[in-house]
C-alpha cells in the first residue's frame, strides 16, 4: 500500500527506511465512493491526501452560482486545500472525488509530528507546492495569453488521460468556458 507513495518521497530526497516507515505510519488509508465529497465550502481542511487510485475534482462556486473547476488530480497526486489545511481557516473550495478513490491522508497533527522528527519531509512537501505554483502561474499565464483552441489543445497535450476520466462539462468548467463553447471548439478542432 506505501509503495507509490514512498516511491514519490524518494525521488524528492533520499530518505532512509526507518523515515519512510514513520511516515507510513502516520498516513491513515481510505477509500472513498465516486461522487463524494473530501471537503466543502466553510470546513476546515483537515487533510492532505495522495491519490493510488482514483480521480478528484477541486472546485469553486462563484458568486453567479457557477462551479468553477480548480484542479483535476489523479493517481500520484496530492489533493487538499493548502490554505485552510495550512492556515486551519475556513474552506472556499469544494474537494469531491469523481471516481471511486484510495487515498493515504495526513493529518495537520502527524503532518508536524513528522516534519519535527523527519525534517527532511519538508523537502518533499516543499518541491510539492513548488510544482503547484509553477502549474498555476502557467496555467493562470495560459488563460491570460492563449485562445480557446490553444487551451483545449494544451489541457490534452498535459492531461491526456483526463478527458476519457471526467465529463466534458468539468473541463470546460477549468478552461473557463461553457460546456457549449467546449462543443463549438472541440467540433472546430474535428474538422481540421
Amino acid at each position: 500500500m506505501f509503495e507509490k507513495i514512498n516511491e514519490y518521497a524518494l525521488r524528492c530526497m533520499r530518505f532512509e527506511s526507518q523515515d519512510l516507515s514513520y511516515f507510513n505510519s502516520l498516513l491513515q488509508f481510505k477509500t472513498i465512493p465516486k461522487k463524494s465529497f473530501l471537503l466543502q465550502e466553510g470546513e476546515v481542511c483537515q487533510f492532505e491526501a495522495y491519490i493510488l487510485k482514483g480521480c478528484i475534482r477541486t472546485y469553486h462556486i462563484d458568486s453567479s452560482g457557477a462551479e468553477v473547476t480548480l484542479q483535476f488530480a489523479v493517481e500520484d497526486w496530492w489533493v487538499s486545500d493548502i490554505t485552510s489545511f495550512q492556515n486551519q481557516t475556513p474552506s472556499l473550495m469544494y474537494i469531491e472525488t469523481l471516481e471511486d478513490c484510495e487515498l493515504l491522508m495526513l493529518t495537520p497533527e502527524n503532518k508536524e509530528n513528522l516534519l519535527a522528527r523527519v525534517p527532511g519531509f519538508e523537502r518533499m512537501f516543499r518541491l510539492m507546492v513548488q510544482r503547484n505554483l509553477a502549474q498555476l502561474q502557467e496555467r493562470l499565464f495560459r488563460t491570460i495569453s492563449t485562445s480557446a483552441v490553444e487551451k483545449y489543445l494544451d489541457f490534452l497535450n498535459r492531461y491526456p488521460a483526463i478527458p476519457q476520466r471526467v465529463a466534458q462539462h468539468y473541463i470546460a468548467s477549468y478552461l473557463g468556458f461553457s460546456p457549449e463553447f467546449l462543443s463549438k471548439v472541440r467540433k472546430k478542432l474535428s474538422a481540421r
